[in-house]
């Protein structure tokens, strides 16, 4: 018994002394919007209008008077894999490297650049041009819209957002939420704009964040949660101090040992 009871204190006496060396997270860092007082933010921030890429992947449903008429539009041409889809495969249309699509009956036509409005107005009025349909109506959407959450997360992962409209706050939660060592006043949104790559570092301590044209994300967005001084000491300290508090233990447990015999 006095035994065990020796080995039991050793240990909690070794994990106490890593623990205590350990920093302690500044827990005004770890809140969101500090000093926020209560109140009403006015929500005028409008929810980004996509605009459509290359290798988007596009469902174009086409109806109007005539069922039988509408069918023949109605036939995607691709089929390809979408992260958090329901299905494991997706059938669309794909903007190909030309920025164009494939439409029945019409042919190519030009998506890249355009908005899925803007896009839905061209196909209309090709389609009355040639008198295929009448009436017809056409409802357009992203089978791709996706952001990537990585970094201080719990769960890093790629979110799939059917709903095409996602904030940033939310993306963050359905991500686990930043851990204590995320540093929550410089988050990185990375987008892609014009072919090019626009990076915007946000403050979540401060509540500009709700005014902030960066609170709802568009598809394609990545998020990156840096950690903080605290996470990265205690990283390299877990990697120092681990390996030393194993190796004691095994050596007190062969000394204890030895001493029994």
């Amino acid at each position: 018994m006095e035994l065990m009871k020796t080995r039991r204190n050793v240990f909690f006496l070794l994990i106490f002394s890593a623990f205590v060396t350990s920093s302690c997270v500044n827990t005004r860092q770890a809140t969101y919007f500090n000093g926020v007082n209560d109140g009403t933010v006015i929500d005028n921030i409008p929810v980004p209008e996509q605009v459509i890429q290359k290798n988007d992947l596009l469902s174009i449903a086409v109806s109007s008077l005539s069922a039988d008429a509408s069918a023949p539009f109605n036939s995607p041409n691709y089929a390809a894999q979408v992260p958090g889809a329901t299905n494991n495969i997706t059938s669309g249309y794909l903007v190909n490297a030309n920025g164009e699509i494939q439409f029945p009956f019409l042919g190519n036509i030009k998506a890249e650049g355009l908005t899925k409005e803007q896009l839905k107005n061209e196909i209309i009025k090709k389609i009355l041009a040639q008198e295929l349909l009448k009436d017809p109506i056409l409802n357009i959407r992203f089978l791709n819209f996706r952001v990537t959450v990585l970094g201080e997360v719990k769960n890093p992962t790629v979110i799939n957002v059917p709903s095409e409209k996602i904030s940033l706050l939310e993306a963050i939660g359905l991500a686990g939420d930043l851990t204590l060592y995320a540093r929550r006043d410089n988050v990185l949104v990375i987008r892609e704009e014009a072919g090019k790559k626009v990076v915007k570092r946000i403050d979540l301590n401060s509540n500009e964040l709700l005014n902030s044209p960066y609170y709802y994300l568009r598809s394609n967005d990545v998020v990156y949660a840096e950690p903080n001084k605290a996470g990265v000491a205690a990283s390299n300290r877990s990697q120092q101090w681990v390996p030393a508090v194993l190796s004691g233990l095994s050596l007190v447990t062969i000394i204890l040992d030895r001493i029994i015999k």
